[in-house]
């Protein structure tokens, strides 16, 4: 009897072995890495290239070039540069992700109400600039580290003091609040921009001048 509970207890213990075998290869497996192939690797190839960090061809590979493409747009958007496109990466991309979408998510609806307030009708560039403008604030140490933090800060945004912020949101500024997260930075890294045609503080004229979009002036 001791020997048949033993055999039994062998045989359960092999198989919870297998089972958690198979599910860490399997998540392994779930991230783009050198070797994988598929829809997936087209989307981040397409992403990649579409933004300038990738020059290969579109073919669903995870090759060299990718891994390369792929460590280049990690060091350009504060992620861990492995090469490996897991769930940060494909959010910073652009690519769903059950463990990062929501959050993603929020933030990208939140900027894309501050550029319809603030940007509405400037050139597409200039509210992916603005959007940037932000994004760079959440990663400079003197702001929010937060999207909804730099956003709400007070007296940071016009439109938020004013409502504007409440605005329905503007499909093409959706977008560009899309392309502004997924790293495009048409403001050289600004962290300020203003209308000089309206805008009343002086302060903002000794600020280093970095980029001239549509009415706006970034500066850092």
């Amino acid at each position: 009897m001791r020997k048949k509970r033993l055999l039994i207890f062998l045989i359960v213990l092999s198989l919870l072995g297998s089972v958690y075998t198979f599910s860490y290869f399997s998540s392994a497996q779930a991230l783009s890495r050198y070797g994988s192939r598929g829809n997936e690797v087209i989307k981040i190839q397409t992403n990649l290239k579409n933004w300038g960090y990738y020059n290969g061809p579109v073919d669903g590979i995870y090759g060299t070039n990718t891994v390369n493409a792929v460590r280049w747009f990690q060091s350009k958007n504060g992620l861990a540069v492995d090469g490996i496109t897991g769930p940060l990466t494909l959010a910073k991309l652009g690519i769903s992700s059950s463990s990062s979408n929501s959050t993603s998510s929020k933030d990208i609806n939140l900027l894309a109400h501050l550029i319809t307030g603030e940007a509405r009708g400037e050139p597409y560039n200039g509210m992916v600039a603005v959007g940037a403008v932000v994004l760079n604030r959440v990663q400079d140490s003197r702001f929010p580290n937060t999207v909804a933090g730099v956003i709400y800060q007070p007296g940071a945004f016009t439109v938020v003091s004013d409502g504007q912020i409440n605005l329905p949101i503007n499909q093409q500024c959706l977008r560009a609040a899309q392309d502004a997260y997924n790293g495009w930075d048409p403001s050289n890294g600004a962290i300020y921009y203003y209308n000089p045609a309206k805008t009343t503080n002086q302060w903002i004229y000794s600020r280093q001048v970095v980029a001239r979009i549509g009415k706006h002036v970034f500066a850092k």
